[in-house]
């Protein structure tokens, strides 16, 4: 039976910034690119993956839909394609917005259907011609959210609240104040209004207290709302904040999901993340009456090769959305079988013994040396599913949510390194009664499967797994052998 994990797409594709949008039939995910071992974020073209709205385990690969050497600006493609959105116009057709890394420039592509080959349309400029971010003191353009209303009008957001990087556009100076909206021409390049400042960063006055706004610009109409989706202050949480106008003002309605689940249960000590932090962007989507947000996370011990994932939202009374859980079965619409073999890239939860880290372009590495990680065997885009954890040493734990137990009898697992000691498995992050031990004792290169007796309650509940010993241990795969609900 065809089941959904987290990450949603394979184990070598690397598309963080997800934005999803509904275009007839289908579900469309429009990110950047990363490639995996990257040096930078975002190095690779722009590409698309789809859905049907029936069936969110069959995603298709839609291919390259726009080459960052397309843009007059970066005929050469030094210039990295950043985190984009995807409108449908007022005329029909699709528009795409991006902005180069930091060059101060956004710019837009045109295309007459969602998934197809985009052509370039235009850099975003003002009434009198000038472009966008080529003067002095303008806010620097970056991670446009789109949207087209009910009326026709369209609404571009923006912002970032980092300290700004010298630009290559004439080396002038752009302002950071933060989120920030424009209003369009039916031209889809000509700004009609704006920016005017909407989300202000930490410290100025108006920001949102302890969940400032700090980039990737999302926006959404829910239940005649307007809901806006941004990377906090934190930046490993994704935000939302409600108006009645797309100019607001905003209300903040709490956090969507945290890479590291901190903020659910009180909990926001990072040292309590129960995976390693970074950066996250994406947005939410109505598919079929459920509201889900897409975001993404880290692997490889840095920020620069990221996966997309994704996870159903409660509403709350109010018409608000809960916080949302990190899980190994986001778009699954329910539990994993609690019988079959699964990836080990599926975890959701990864830390070692000394908990966790937060990935950061200044991380020294050597820091990260007793941490496991997601990783892959190959180079980047070689089509075959290939990612696992590697690196578990003593007190390494990767966990999966959820399955759904009937019966479990045994487990097994493929492992390889050289290591010495157990793998323990449990139901449970404390580890206080494992459900199983297996034994491990390798000491070469080559996959191995190794198993036990395995007895876990019925019913849905997360997997936990713990290396206990000396060495250090890959994980691939695991295999649970019994009945499912």
């Amino acid at each position: 039976m065809e089941q959904a994990f987290n990450p949603y797409l394979p184990g070598w594709e690397y598309v963080p910034d997800g934005e999803p949008h509904v275009f007839g039939d289908r579900v469309y995910v429009y990110g950047s690119h990363d490639r995996f071992g990257g040096p930078l974020f975002c190095m690779n073209d722009y590409v698309c993956w789809s859905a049907p709205v029936s069936n969110l385990k069959d995603w298709r690969y839609e291919g390259v839909i726009y080459r960052k050497d397309q843009d007059p600006m970066n005929r050469g493609g030094r210039r990295c394609l950043y985190a984009p959105d995807v409108t449908r116009g007022p005329d029909g057709r699709y528009y795409l917005y991006y902005a180069f890394d930091f060059l101060g420039v956004m710019a837009v592509a045109v295309c007459d259907t969602p998934a197809g080959q985009y052509q370039f349309h235009g850099h975003v400029k003002f009434q009198d011609g000038h472009i966008w971010g080529t003067r002095s003191g303008e806010p620097l353009p970056f991670d446009p959210g789109v949207l087209t209303d009910d009326d026709g009008r369209v609404w571009l957001y923006s912002g970032f609240a980092a300290k700004v990087p010298a630009v290559a556009s004439g080396f002038h100076s752009l302002t950071n104040p933060g989120g920030v909206v424009l209003e369009l021409e039916p031209d889809m390049v000509t700004i009609k209004a704006g920016p005017d400042l909407l989300f202000p960063t930490r410290g100025k006055p108006g920001a949102f207290a302890g969940h400032a706004f700090f980039e990737a610009s999302s926006i959404r109409k829910v239940d005649g709302q307007y809901c806006f989706v941004y990377s906090s202050e934190h930046n490993h949480e994704l935000c939302y904040a409600m108006g009645s106008s797309p100019r607001g003002p905003f209300a903040f309605g709490g956090t969507l999901v945290d890479i590291g689940d901190l903020f659910l249960d009180g909990r926001e000590d990072e040292r309590r993340a129960v995976n390693y932090l970074g950066n996250t962007h994406g947005g939410i989507v109505d598919i079929g009456g459920q509201w889900y947000v897409f975001y993404h996370r880290q692997t490889n011990r840095h920020s620069y090769s990221r996966q997309a994932c994704a996870e159903p939202l409660e509403r709350r009374a109010d018409g608000g959305f809960c916080q949302a859980e990190v899980t190994s079965c986001g778009l699954n619409g329910g539990p994993l079988k609690g019988s079959g073999q699964y990836p080990a890239r599926i975890a959701c939860s990864l830390w070692s013994g000394k908990g966790t880290a937060r990935y950061d372009i200044r991380f020294p590495r050597l820091r990260l040396a007793a941490h496991p990680y997601f990783t892959q065997e190959g180079k980047d885009g070689e089509e075959r599913d290939s990612q696992y954890i590697a690196n578990m040493r003593d007190g390494a734990v990767a966990g999966f949510k959820y399955f759904a137990f009937a019966s479990l009898k045994s487990l097994s697992v493929q492992v390889r390194g050289s290591a010495n000691g157990a793998l323990l498995v449990s139901d449970t992050p404390d580890f206080e009664a494992p459900a199983a031990r297996i034994e491990i004792k390798l000491s070469g290169g080559d996959w191995e499967e190794l198993g036990a007796p395995c007895a876990i309650p019925d019913g849905t509940r997360p997997l936990y797994f713990k290396f206990t010993g000396k060495g250090r241990l890959d994980f691939r795969s695991f295999t649970l052998t019994g009945g499912a609900l």
